[in-house]
């Protein structure tokens, strides 16, 4: 059995449990991560992988584990791209979550962070998604290049109105931007990973032998996956804005206006550098499921009352 699928499925962990275990995934060390150094890492857990799964106290154990899951991938056992690991998320989408709610007085000034923003979490959502299905690469291109097109233009329109002044409610122009970067966060999961649901992911029982392709799970899965993500985006946009707005009434601001950028960046970041790991302990990353509550065909094949599919990232 895969080591990551191993330690996610035997680890019964709380949310505090995986909070904490997500706080070092997130080291941003993760990202540079010599090759040799996570394939000895695997080594040790492939060839020790039942007694290394209870023995997190040993440090070089707890280290391997830690670089296994926080750069392979549970599904294809590969290693993840750098640029898309967990860990890349925070210092790629802090600055364009940023820049994407900064009130601006031309459409250019927003296309390149909202194009940017689309493109990044198109790219991992879709290499952080369940793989187990089928898909040829074309069709991975062509799904990309869709979610990207589509969740820009929904993030574009709706800021263009603002620019022209088709929204009068003072309320609705200072949350509508938050309201947006929410709504396209949210679209990026759903549309990026919609085959998961359409062609079904890969249920197994405890011994880690797949039973079958399941598109309930898929579906239970993005849906999981996109509420993980409209709490990160929603809260990171939100709060920023709100604490913009008793930051206008202070003398402080009268005095120095150029100090609200500052405010608003330094919250984003730390903002969003709490939700991470919050978001993605929400849910554990390898779900477990009722096997009645799956396609017959998928209950017929097992006796297993209770089945494991792999949620994603």
């Amino acid at each position: 059995m895969e080591p990551n699928v191993h330690f996610w499925m035997t680890e019964r962990q709380s949310f505090f449990q995986r909070f904490l275990q997500w706080t070092e995934l997130l080291d941003p060390t993760n990202l540079f991560i010599s090759v040799s150094k996570i394939e000895k890492s695997r080594q040790l857990l492939l060839t020790n992988e039942d007694g290394s799964v209870h023995d997190l106290k040993d440090k070089g154990i707890q280290e391997a584990w830690n670089r296994s899951l926080a750069t392979v991938h549970p599904d294809s056992s590969k290693l993840i791209p750098s640029p898309f690991r967990p860990a890349a998320l925070l210092p790629f989408t802090a600055p364009m979550v940023f820049l994407s709610l900064v009130q601006v007085k031309s459409l250019k000034s927003i296309i390149l962070p909202q194009l940017s923003f689309c493109t990044y979490s198109t790219g991992f959502n879709i290499i952080n998604g369940n793989k187990s299905y089928n898909r040829r690469p074309y069709e991975i291109v062509l799904l990309g290049t869709g979610v990207i097109a589509s969740t820009a233009f929904f993030g574009l329109f709706p800021r263009l109105l603002l620019m022209k002044n088709a929204v009068k409610n003072v309320f609705l122009r200072e949350t509508l931007p938050a309201a947006i970067l929410t709504q396209v966060g949210a679209m990026s999961v759903a549309a990026s990973r919609s085959l998961e649901h359409v062609r079904g992911i890969e249920v197994m029982d405890k011994e880690g032998n797949v039973v079958g392709y399941s598109r309930r799970a898929g579906t239970k899965a993005v849906r999981d996956t996109t509420i993980s993500r409209v709490v990160l985006f929603g809260t990171s946009a939100f709060i920023p804005e709100i604490f913009s707005q008793f930051f206008k009434k202070t003398p402080l601001f009268v005095r120095y206006p150029q100090s609200l950028w500052t405010l608003k960046l330094s919250c984003t970041i730390l903002v969003m550098g709490l939700m991470v790991p919050v978001s993605f302990s929400m849910f554990p990353q390898i779900q477990r499921i009722q096997c009645s509550q799956l396609e017959q065909e998928i209950q017929s094949a097992t006796e297993a009352t209770e089945l494991f599919y792999h949620r994603g990232v």
